[in-house]
């Protein structure tokens, strides 16, 4: 792939973070700060979750910026988003295998987080590592 083709592949990908960033701490920031309404709407919500998908949604923000303007940095950032929503995908399991309350669309949203992080850490490598160096 040519220069111009991994940074058209960098800017998509840092796009796409950036935007899931912004939409994960506005949408978890509602259900933490907001209205009674958003956490009524939100069902039984996993509090720890809820707290490090808010907070993660700050390091997607910084990861989608590095990868947009194609700092190597994001890409190890990436791996670091992907590991910890691993883990706390896995915390959750343990709570709903203690019989903790949830809601399934929590089940769909950290496999989605997971599943897009690694995506990105991966690509993110692949498009780096044939970069000259910086």
């Amino acid at each position: 792939m040519d220069v111009s083709g991994r940074r058209i592949g960098l800017r998509v990908m840092g796009a796409m973070a950036l935007i899931f960033g912004l939409l994960t701490v506005v949408s978890g920031g509602q259900v933490l700060f907001g209205a009674e309404s958003h956490r009524v709407a939100a069902g039984d919500y996993v509090g720890f979750v809820v707290w490090f998908n808010f907070l993660a949604g700050f390091a997607y923000i910084a990861a989608g910026i590095g990868l947009w303007l194609g700092g190597r940095w994001a890409v190890w950032l990436s791996l670091f988003i992907a590991v910890a929503t691993l883990a706390v995908f896995a915390l959750f399991g343990m709570h709903v295998l203690q019989g903790g309350r949830y809601e399934m669309r929590t089940v769909a949203a950290m496999t989605l987080r997971t599943a897009v992080w690694w995506v990105l850490f991966l690509l993110g490598r692949r498009l780096l590592s044939r970069a000259a160096p910086a």
